[in-house]
């Protein structure tokens, strides 16, 4: 039994890489390859304080049940097809957590009752201890193990732009993850996303930042300190937001700017979709409202924005056209529900357009891309249709004439709808998601310190749907 609420509890437990920070038989441990500790398959390199070696590897982790299973791929101990459970259970009688650790192994004949008490007193009786001993250092459970030694400031590492530029100004620095003021939350990132406007923002198109600054809109992670209501250490949130700063590691933020996670949505999940599938939700609800039969033409439809666009936009009845770059990419977003991928690098694609559609053109474009497409754009806009401009990838747009057609024209801001509507947006894409209706497709994965490679990927059209930077 544990003297702690069960969150406080999962918060430590979760993290596959914490135990060097509580366990006292545990050494030096590392996650191989930059594998976040909470993801499925992500393997552990450690060293007991005896000089034994070990790796292990986390097969299954559920939120919803509090439940950690985990193998030993190599040890210099004797113990072979090693596999261990730990689960959680609440306990009604007083805010404390019952915990459950067990494991089966092989034993060489003759040894069996000596590792089963290595095992039982060193590591799980040892283990207990040493996580009781942990929450009480300071009244509660961090889930970021460098927090406890620091609890009113503490260091994190992120991608700073040390200039306006191209992705070599995206350097690793250490920048400072504040306590937590009042209606204020800490978080230990375990995913972050990546988006265009991030190029905007290093390239000095979007002055949003003043060089030397951290840079990106979205991320999730794991509360390790609140200090507002409704959020508590253990719990998993998202966000998309201004100012930029996500690319980093720990993170502290107005609570009004987080949403929590359902169980079903995974933190990649969040990352990729939170600031990408609320711009998909505002622009084919609020900006525009999607009805069956309408023509909308999707730019870069096998992108991040574009896929969630195609999936929803078939789903509300529309005919979707969508432009691409690859025969590749067109298979993408065919997928995703665009009826009629139009494959062109030249930006031509308001005569196809028109011909798809019967000669009508579509009643709605979402353009990304900005400049190269502007005539191609109002050559394919039919009367009386919108064009909503919610990127610029190819150069600002210069200023539009729709009086010849009756036409509409957009600049939409997701953060002017999220300032008012944040959770109404978040949940109707988590049930969006829940429902079949977007699929997450995160196709890229990128350490954090390799952002600058992951942007350009980007600039050169070699991604396709989210792409996500793993701290």
């Amino acid at each position: 039994m544990i003297d702690a609420p069960i969150e406080e509890v999962w918060a430590v437990l979760r993290d596959f890489n914490s135990h060097s920070a509580w366990h006292p038989a545990v050494g030096p441990s590392t996650m191989e390859n930059g594998e976040p500790p909470d993801q499925v398959g992500c393997v552990r390199d450690f060293i007991l304080k005896d000089g034994s070696h070990i790796r292990e590897q986390l097969l299954a982790l559920s939120d919803r049940d509090y439940v950690s299973t985990y193998c030993i791929l190599e040890a210099s101990l004797p113990m072979r097809n090693y596999v261990a459970t730990v689960q959680l259970k609440r306990v009604t009688d007083g805010d404390r957590t019952f915990w459950h650790w067990e494991s089966t192994f092989d034993a060489p004949r003759g040894r069996e009752r000596e590792l089963e008490e290595l095992v039982g007193g060193g590591v799980y009786e040892a283990g207990f201890t040493g996580l009781a001993a942990y929450l009480r250092r300071d009244g509660r459970a961090l889930s970021h193990p460098h927090a406890v030694d620091a609890p009113r400031a503490v260091d994190s590492e992120g991608i700073v732009a040390t200039s306006f530029g191209g992705p070599d100004v995206l350097q690793r620095r250490r920048v400072d993850a504040p306590a937590p003021k009042s209606g204020e939350v800490r978080l230990r990132q375990t995913a972050v996303g990546v988006n265009y406007i991030d190029v905007y923002i290093r390239t000095g198109l979007y002055r949003m930042v003043e060089p030397p600054a951290a840079i990106g809109m979205e991320a999730a992670g794991v509360v390790v300190e609140s200090n507002a209501p409704g959020f508590r250490p253990g719990d998993r949130v998202a966000y998309a937001c201004t100012p930029p700063g996500a690319y980093v590691t720990m993170r502290t933020l107005p609570a009004t700017q987080l949403v929590g996670l359902p169980d079903y949505v995974s933190d990649e999940t969040a990352a990729a979709l939170m600031l990408k599938g609320m711009t998909a939700e505002c622009l084919l609800h609020r900006t525009h409202r999607v009805k069956p039969g309408d023509v909308v033409l999707v730019h870069a439809a096998a992108g991040g924005v574009g896929l969630l666009l195609c999936q929803w936009a078939s789903a509300l009845g529309a005919r979707v056209v969508g432009t691409v770059s690859s025969e590749a990419k067109a298979e993408l977003a065919r997928a995703a529900g665009c009826e009629h991928p139009i494959v062109t690098r030249s930006y031509a694609f308001a005569e196809k357009t028109k011909q798809l559609s019967g000669g009508r053109g579509a009643d709605v474009i979402y353009d990304g891309l900005g400049h190269q497409a502007a005539q191609e754009n109002l050559a394919a806009l039919a009367m009386r249709g919108h064009w909503v401009s919610h990127g610029h990838a190819t150069g600002i747009l210069e200023p539009v004439n729709l009086s010849g057609k009756s036409g509409t024209f957009s600049q939409p801001v997701l953060f002017h709808y999220t300032a008012e509507f944040l959770r109404q947006i978040a949940g109707h894409v988590f049930a969006a998601l829940r429902d079949g209706i977007l699929k997450a497709d995160v196709r890229h994965r990128y350490p954090l310190g390799a952002a600058g490679d992951a942007h350009r990927d980007l600039e050169a059209r070699r991604t396709t749907g989210q792409i996500v930077l793993l701290p």
